[in-house]
């Protein structure tokens, strides 16, 4: 069975939601028969107008999926504008390939999909702490992201974005790009899933215009001070230049985080995640 098979025979129960890891930070989430994809990086592409031409982006391992196979995604969430997350490439076939899909990101993000071709009644534009209603089950709260801080314009657009989708009783929260910041654990309080990036932050990543997020300790005692049913490290494995050994975030968990549940993926694995009221 190949991973689009994988994908649309996944059948996750009321109580239940189906994790796709797709690279980067691409997260494919099912549930009840409706496909979200939030940052999808499917390609090669890399926008040197805003990286340091010292910096050699090559992936560590191909694409996992065709974009052009998605043909059944239903809602399409970019963080932020940065390639590897808001990618033309990716965004323009993915709108071919599910014409119905709806495409949802920040100020920032909408000019992307602008220039990506995406029609306007396809696009709908998330503003932080504005709950956005998908469906009769399905909603999305948009909260700050501190990408290493909270950068608004002058009309208070955020630049980058987290995603709090609240499926039916299960509420699965997307960082984005994002450094903790005081009250994001509030924000995120008692999520059941937390997809949180790990590779951190230094001086000669920033000096080569690559901005950083929260680090492997930092993403552990948020997920301990949030209380976070099971939290999902991201944004460790795709290109060298931020790259990590996973078994840090592991370590980090055991110190700061004992006994709480977490789960390191594998490009195109698939985590079925159910509910647990108790």
């Amino acid at each position: 069975m190949n991973l689009k098979e994988c994908i649309l025979n996944s059948h996750p129960a009321l109580d239940q939601a189906a994790i796709f890891y797709l690279g980067q930070e691409g997260m494919l989430v099912k549930y009840q028969e409706k496909y979200l994809f939030f940052d999808p990086y499917l390609s090669d592409y890399v926008d040197r107008n805003c990286c340091s031409e010292n910096v050699i982006w090559r992936r560590n391992y191909p694409a996992p999926i065709d974009p052009a196979s998605l043909d059944f995604i239903d809602y399409v969430f970019c963080s932020h504008s940065h390639a590897d997350h808001a990618d033309p490439d990716t965004l323009t076939a993915l709108a071919k390939a599910s014409p119905n899909a709806r495409f949802i990101g920040g100020k920032p993000v909408q000019r992307v999909f602008e220039k990506c071709g995406i029609a306007a009644d396809r696009l709908i534009c998330a503003r932080a702490d504005e709950e956005i209603f998908l469906e009769e089950n399905i909603s999305v709260l948009p909260i700050p992201a501190a990408h290493e801080e909270i950068i608004r314009d002058e009309e208070g657009n955020c630049q980058a974005l987290g995603f709090l989708a609240t499926l039916g009783k299960i509420r699965f929260y997307h960082a984005g790009d994002c450094c903790v910041y005081d009250g994001l654990a509030q924000r995120i309080q008692g999520a059941d899933i937390a997809c949180l990036p790990i590779n951190g932050r230094d001086y000669y990543r920033l000096r080569d215009d690559i901005i950083g997020n929260m680090d492997c300790q930092e993403a552990a005692r948020l997920a301990r001070e949030a209380q976070i049913a099971l939290t999902i490290p991201m944004h460790y494995d795709l290109y060298p230049i931020n790259c990590l050994n996973p078994g840090w975030f592991v370590e980090s968990m055991a110190r700061f985080a004992p006994g709480q549940a977490f789960h390191l993926f594998q490009p195109g694995e698939k985590f079925l995640f159910e509910k647990n009221e108790g």
